[in-house]
This record gives structure tokens, C-alpha cells and sequence, in this order.
């Protein structure tokens, strides 16, 4: 449905500021205020906008965005008022890697770790299982789960999906040039 809100979410580092880059050279307009650059970590982009945070408290704006895709974490998923519909992109990557890849980003801008590692397992393994029993419940979301891995492995197949998950939106030539296998620097081995 074009009148949809494109919702690109995921876990923190699972690679949805890569799918936003997609969808956005693709031909949907991907929405970002730029207060948060490009930098080491995300070379091309973050594709945040800020009033995303603020969804518990004001989602009056999301109407603006129909037909377009927009980046929500997956704990604000839950926020997402029931009066618009949703085509949600789910952006999943191994566990280890999110937390190697959110050490690494860390690291770089030389912060404190984002607390002990076990706890933030726990924390998005218990996150990741209360979604994954909420999601289908939820009569105004339509979910397309993608593994990061296998976008960057293989976006040919992986965009053909998300095409047609979309209807036929993208320009999928477009949309696969966006995929730089070398930003994927956090393996599971």
C-alpha cells in the first residue's frame, strides 16, 4: 500500500541505516534530519531523525512520513500508534556481532562500553523475544524480517524480496549498488 509508513527497524548496529541507504538510492524517499553525521562507523550516513525518540510522547508527525521510509529502533516499535499502517522492515544480524560492532563504534569515539556485555545480551535477547510474540498480533504492521548478513552476501536475492515486499517500488539495480560488502566488519566467525 503506498500509503503505508515505510519502517526500517532492528536492534541498535543490525544494519538498518545500510537499509535506509538502499531504500533511499532505490527511489524511496529515506528520511533524515542529519543532526547525527556520517562518520568512521556508519560512513554513509545514519539516517536518524530525532523526533523518533520522542514517539511515546508525540507521534502527531508520523501521517508526514506515509510513502516514505523511516529509521525506528526496534524497542520503539511498541509506540507505533494503531491509526497508520506499517510496512516494517526488520533488520536482524547475529547477536554477537551487534554487540562487536557496538563495542568496536564505541571504542572509536572512545566512550565507556554500553554496560557489561552479558547484560545487554540478556536485555536484547528478552527484547528480541518479546517482539517476535507481539509483532504478529499486530493487524496495522506488515513485517519483512532480513538478515544483514545475507543482504550484504547476496543483495540481489535480498532486494528482490524487499521489491516485493514494497510492490515494485524500487529501482533494484539501484538499490544492490548501494551494498558495500567492506563496511560489514563485525563477523560471527
Amino acid at each position: 500500500m503506498r500509503n503505508e509508513i515505510i519502517i526500517v527497524s532492528g536492534l541498535p548496529r543490525s544494519g538498518t541505516s545500510l537499509m535506509m541507504q538502499m531504500l533511499n538510492r532505490g527511489g524511496i524517499k529515506a528520511l533524515t534530519d542529519e543532526m547525527r553525521k556520517a562518520d568512521e562507523d556508519n560512513p554513509l550516513g545514519y539516517f536518524e531523525v530525532e523526533r523518533v525518540k520522542r514517539l511515546q510522547q508525540d507521534a502527531s508527525w508520523l501521517p508526514e512520513v506515509r510513502g516514505k521510509a523511516i529509521k525506528v529502533i526496534s524497542q520503539l516499535l511498541f509506540s507505533l500508534p494503531e491509526t497508520e499502517n506499517y510496512a516494517v522492515i526488520l533488520m536482524q544480524r547475529e547477536l554477537e556481532e551487534v554487540l562487536d560492532s557496538q563495542e568496536a563504534m564505541l571504542a572509536r569515539q572512545a566512550m565507556k562500553g554500553g554496560g557489561n556485555r552479558e547484560l545487554l545480551s540478556k536485555a536484547f535477547t528478552t527484547h528480541l523475544t518479546n517482539l517476535s510474540t507481539w509483532l504478529p498480533e499486530q493487524e496495522h504492521l506488515r513485517v519483512l524480517p532480513l538478515n544483514y548478513a545475507d543482504v550484504v552476501v547476496d543483495p540481489q536475492s535480498e532486494v528482490a524480496k524487499l521489491n516485493d515486499f514494497l510492490e515494485g517500488r524500487l529501482d533494484c539495480s539501484a538499490c544492490v549498488e548501494a551494498v558495500d560488502p567492506e563496511l560489514y566488519r563485525n563477523r560471527s566467525s
